[in-house]
């Protein structure tokens, strides 16, 4: 008979719900309640329970499937770790290095000659970049029933100005620029910081901010810009860096399908098809682009394969959902309707998906030659046709239909989808235009934040400038320095993430007795805590933050351009900020944010 449970292996459990799947405490002790009441009390056990089991418990199929992966994962880890005798010691032990090992090495991301590095960060080669991005991951409380958001909307943090932009602008980022992974979009959000806080010390008048900034004096001239909040910042692409989410390729079956029909042939005649194929909206939000727009990347594109011949993206699936495009040669707008209906003929499996969504781009002829007419079709998938074409003239394509195909798995998958639908589409591009690598990722690249300052002050050093490192202004960048990239500072992703564990305190209100109407304001807590404690409800406290703008962004992200999310983003944070002395006393001053002020501009469904 197998050995009860220990509390060793609650510990284990609690530990892999924890940093393997990136839970907070609070959620990982009621996942580990709900798994004990149907006697699931280790990973072993968890790992060799039917899954119907585990769902039962945890009332969300597609985290029982997940958890139960990872518990599958864990005690193979521990078989493979331990000899014959205390396997699960040893195991965990092994385990407990490893993550150590792994978190050790996410500190000392200097990014110095990135190209010698398979993940783009130097010293990391044995890492993946899944593994990498996994170890910035940041936790976050994700309401499920009514009590949890009543519980996040009581919530009252104690912070300042700073971190609150930055948990503003990392989260908003998975919605704006959803490719960009989670150390870019802490490094981007660090520059925001960095920018704003070097703005708001020169209106102030402080001693070290006088003069021009870097970036007024010329030190980003040349590089790229994305605004974030309202903020123009520097970038530096950070070439040939690929990641992925949870995803999966199916590889293998892919590529059989490519060879079977990824080189689909027009039919010469139609047959009659469903009633809901058939009446194909023909046309959506047409519009007509100067070919002088177009990127010189269309003066050098090879000769298109023949109309008809359709180019396939590998079938990415994430949570039950599928994705997969298809690219072909059109030269008329005319001609789009006969080719999906030649495409839906030969692969009748398409007429079972959920969504299939197009556009297309042509050049006009004769007197019009110098226009690219392009039109696309959503077919249900919200913003699915606006992104194509933005990929599309990305790319510089002209002459191209592509159709992307999903099979919707029944679970949201929030601004990953955007990423995922990017991804398909720029692989059936690359299929069809015979290019790999960065040759197609003219768009959506990963980026690292640039820090301008740093890089002045880099020069200034080597060029025999006296002037002391501590002059310069660095906010929640680490001790260790900026990470130089190929000669250029950008703003660590490590030290954005540290910056926001440690910021977020917890406040509570005290309303005097016989007053209920009348609140003091909020004070820290008085109960003496230990260190340890401190930390983990600043962590706490940071997943419930980060919980809050994702329900808000969540209830906005398919009704407003990201252009228009990012503008209004910046007006909730300015509504919602710590009240401090507008004078140089209030720099670096804390106060109180309410989550339920935050959640008061989630969109009102009508």
């Amino acid at each position: 008979m197998a050995a009860a449970p220990s509390e060793n292996d609650l510990q284990e459990l609690l530990r892999l719900l924890t940093t393997t799947r990136k839970l907070s405490m609070l959620q990982a002790m009621a996942q580990v309640k709900a798994l004990q009441a149907v006697s699931l009390r280790s990973i072993k056990q968890i790992a060799e329970a039917p899954l119907d089991t585990v769902q039962t418990a945890l009332r969300d199929p597609a985290g029982a499937k997940s958890l139960q992966t990872s518990c599958k994962t864990a005690v193979k880890r521990m078989a493979a770790g331990a000899g014959a005798s205390g396997v699960k010691r040893r195991a965990a032990t092994v385990a407990s290095s490893q993550t150590a090992s792994s978190a050790k090495r996410a500190k000392q991301l200097d990014g110095t000659a990135a190209a010698n590095s398979a993940v783009g960060l130097p010293g990391l080669g044995s890492m993946t970049a899944a593994e990498v991005e996994r170890s910035l991951e940041l936790p976050v409380f994700v309401p499920v029933i009514d009590e949890d958001e009543e519980r996040m909307a009581a919530t009252a943090l104690l912070t300042n100005r700073a971190p609150l932009v930055l948990a503003f602008a990392v989260e908003l980022l998975r919605y704006t620029m959803p490719e960009q992974p989670i150390s870019s979009r802490l490094s981007l959000g660090q520059a925001v910081v960095s920018a704003n806080s070097r703005s708001k010390a020169t209106s102030l008048g402080l001693d070290w901010a006088r003069g021009p900034s870097a970036d007024e004096a010329g030190w980003g001239q040349g590089q790229p810009r994305v605004r974030i909040l309202g903020r123009e910042v520097a970038v530096l692409k950070r070439s040939g860096y690929t990641w992925k989410g949870d995803e999966e390729e199916e590889t293998e079956k892919t590529q059989e399908s490519a060879q079977r029909d990824g080189q689909v042939k027009s039919s010469e005649h139609s047959s009659v098809l469903p009633e809901t194929v058939r009446n194909v909206k023909e046309t959506e939000s047409s519009e007509a682009t100067p070919a002088s727009q177009e990127g010189s990347l269309s003066n050098h594109l090879p000769q298109h394969p023949p109309a008809g011949v359709w180019s396939m993206s590998q079938t990415i699936s994430l949570k039950g959902s599928s994705f997969v495009a298809r690219a072909t040669t059109i030269t008329e707008a005319g001609q789009r309707a006969g080719l999906i209906r030649s495409l839906m003929e030969a692969q009748p499996g398409l007429l079972t998906a959920t969504h299939n969504a197009w556009a297309y781009r042509v050049r006009g002829t004769g007197d019009y030659s110098h226009n690219v007419r392009q039109d696309s079709y959503d077919d249900g998938e919200t913003g699915c046709g606006d992104l194509m074409l933005r990929v599309l003239q990305e790319l510089g394509a002209v002459d191209t239909l592509v159709v992307l195909t999903r099979w919707f798995g029944g679970t949201m998958l929030g601004p990953d989808r955007w990423r995922l639908m990017r991804n398909c589409v720029t692989g059936a591009m690359a299929e069809r235009l015979h290019r790999k690598g960065d040759s197609v990722g003219l768009g959506g690249e990963a980026v690292w934040g640039l820090d301008l300052e740093a890089m002045r002050q880099q020069h200034a050093a080597n060029a025999g400038d006296a002037r002391s490192a501590s002059a310069r202004f660095k906010h929640g960048s680490g001790a260790a320095g900026p990470t130089a990239v190929v000669g250029m500072p950008i703003h660590r992703p490590e030290g954005a993430k540290h910056y926001l564990l440690r910021s977020f305190a917890s406040a509570e209100e005290a309303v005097p007795a016989g007053d209920e109407n009348t609140a003091q304001p909020l004070t820290p807590t008085k109960k003496k805590k230990t260190t340890k404690a401190m930390d983990l409800e600043k962590e706490e406290n940071l997943s419930l933050l980060l919980g809050a703008l994702r329900v808000v962004f969540d209830s906005w992200a398919d009704h407003l351009p990201a252009a228009e999310l990012d503008r209004r983003a910046w007006g909730w944070y300015v509504a919602v900020r710590p009240d401090v002395d507008s004078g140089p006393s209030g720099w670096g001053a804390k106060g109180v944010v309410k989550l339920k002020d935050i959640l008061a501009f989630r969109r009102k469904e009508t």
